[in-house]
């Protein structure tokens, strides 16, 4: 485990320490306070993790970036190698900045029906370039469409990261319907889908950030919402969202 891996386990614990912390808080304080509940301040509604595909690119990306710091807000990025390697001032301030980088092939191309050497050379390469840029880590992976089959589950080398909520955001480039699939779906253990290619997705995401913040989720990265779920995962293996347990 590299200091970099360390970090954001740190940065995970953390933040599984604060939640337990203000819900410890809420339990003592509903006892002390029972008659004033309605204006308290309530434990977490719950962890949603933000994913953005296809990235990075200069302005919307870098925009996308800048709402994100104005709020603390960390999420996860699933980017193009080719993409990456046209623009490495951006992914090395996601880096910089705490969020989650992960694979997302490099000519953003289906996996599914992919030879073993197919898949190996669209992700070797992107991980590679990475890695150049930002160190030694290991990278989730999102593969294109969602597009998954045995293959690609076998020489991923990567745990698989789908989504349980899709904005579809590159299709209705609506940032009002954005942010109603987001308001209207979006729960605790959630992954949503969105993109840093187009303004509309940057403004709604943004927009969808403010919304769920006050109505008491925690946004945290892929990794960190594994981490709060207390579970390792698991290279192959395709997940598309970590609800807690019941």
């Amino acid at each position: 485990m590299n200091g970099k891996q360390r970090s954001r386990l740190l940065w995970a614990a953390w933040v599984v320490a604060f939640a337990l912390a203000v819900s410890a808080a809420w339990v003592i304080w509903s006892g002390e306070e029972e008659a004033a509940q309605t204006t308290a301040a309530l434990p977490p509604k719950g962890y949603i993790a933000l994913t953005f595909d296809d990235g990075p690119w200069p302005k919307t990306t870098e925009a996308l970036l800048d709402g994100l710091a104005q709020r603390g807000v960390k999420a996860t990025f699933f980017l193009v190698g080719e993409q990456v390697a046209d623009h490495p001032d951006t992914v090395k301030r996601m880096e910089d900045e705490g969020h989650q980088i992960g694979l997302h092939t490099w000519h953003h191309v289906p996996l599914k029906g992919m030879t073993r050497e197919e898949i190996c050379a669209q992700l070797n390469k992107t991980r590679q370039t990475l890695q150049a840029l930002v160190g030694p880590e290991d990278f989730m992976l999102r593969p294109p469409y969602g597009f998954v089959d045995e293959t690609l589950e076998h020489w991923a080398q990567a745990p698989i990261i789908c989504w349980s909520v899709d904005t579809e955001d590159w299709k209705s480039k609506n940032v009002d319907a954005i942010v109603q699939v987001v308001t209207q779906q979006a729960g605790d253990g959630d992954i949503i889908l969105m993109h840093d290619i187009f303004e509309t997705s940057v403004t709604a995401a943004l927009t969808c950030v403010d919304r769920l913040l006050e109505e008491g989720y925690y946004l945290v990265t892929v990794e960190d919402l594994f981490a709060l779920r207390g579970e390792s995962p698991q290279a192959g293996q395709v997940y598309s969202s970590l609800p807690e347990e019941p």
